[in-house]
């Protein structure tokens, strides 16, 4: 009979070996390399570290994902690429975090550089995190895409399309989760359905305003003009900017991090714990500044000048 046995074993085998390995590729999807000129750069691993509190750096060297710690399960701001989801996931491990007790994930905004992971992290989550965004935010999470009036709509740039149910806030809402309360910024702009995050971090009974801030950059499709026919969507962009300059900020983290000079900063605070060094009460300031500064050079060489 033990021939036999092992003859049932194996058709048994055989017979689940092809449903195996077509559920495994299915699993796998929503991580496939996202492929573009400066991906490979973007997704360069950094090791995690605190910001201050109980916020933290998780993302990558060149795409910023935010981890927060409530007390009562984990926040996590932005996805970055599909690829890299296992990055991030894996610095959360690093720091004695799982990606299980992710409760929420919110992000700045639905292009493939920054909401790309989201599906996947949702799944490493074991199903269990609720995605938050802004209505216009959840049309293109649920879409895979950046939406018709996005300026850098039809551009190739889908991404794992987000499945789940999403939560929908408002401008200026806020989210309590345990000891922490966030509240969303809506940001219209750099997209339709962008937004920029605040909360409070409280270290030895001293706190500080978090900012983690939408992209601000007037980028495009190559036959997308900001003005002057569309005179109402950079008056929208001035309005969005001057939102984010008078955020209360002292520490801030923009979505490609280079944009608050997050590393240089970390570089300065290892080196001198003492220095503070990723404290930065004017960034948001200078960061709206610095914004202006380049919609006013796009519409001057949209103007010819």
């Amino acid at each position: 009979m033990l021939p036999l046995r092992r003859c049932l074993l194996s058709v048994v085998l055989l017979t689940l070996a092809p449903l195996a390995q077509a559920a495994q590729p299915a699993a796998a999807d929503d991580i496939k390399p996202f492929v573009c000129d400066s991906c490979a750069e973007w997704n360069q691993p950094h090791a995690p570290f605190k910001l201050y509190g109980n916020s933290y750096y998780v993302g990558t060297e060149g795409l910023s994902s935010i981890l927060i710690d409530t007390g009562k399960g984990l926040v996590l701001l932005d996805g970055a690429l599909p690829q890299s989801a296992p990055l991030i996931v894996a610095n959360m491990r690093t720091l004695g975090f799982k990606p299980e007790d992710i409760k929420y994930i919110g992000m700045s905004h639905a292009h493939y550089d920054h909401a790309g992971g989201i599906a996947a992290l949702v799944r490493m989550s074991g199903g269990k995190a609720t995605v938050v965004a802004t209505a216009r935010g959840a049309e293109a999470l649920r879409a895979g895409d950046a939406s018709d009036d996005d300026p850098q709509a039809h551009m190739g740039g889908t991404f794992p399309p987000v499945k789940t149910a999403i939560k929908v806030l408002a401008d200026g809402e806020k989210l309590r989760v345990g000891d922490t309360t966030l509240q969303i910024h809506a940001t219209p702009g750099h997209t339709p359905g962008g937004s920029a995050w605040t909360w409070r971090s409280c270290e030895q009974q001293r706190c500080l305003d978090m900012v983690y801030a939408d992209s601000l950059t007037p980028v495009s499709a190559d036959d997308f003009k900001f003005g002057p026919a569309n005179g109402a969507r950079v008056a929208e962009f001035r309005r969005t900017i001057a939102k984010v300059g008078a955020l209360p900020c002292d520490v801030m983290v923009s979505a490609h991090p280079g944009f608050s000079e997050l590393f240089e900063r970390e570089e300065k605070q290892r080196a001198n714990p003492a220095s503070r060094a990723l404290e930065n009460p004017g960034a948001c300031r200078v960061y709206a500044e610095q914004a202006n500064q380049r919609l006013d050079k796009r519409l001057q060489q949209e103007a010819g000048h």
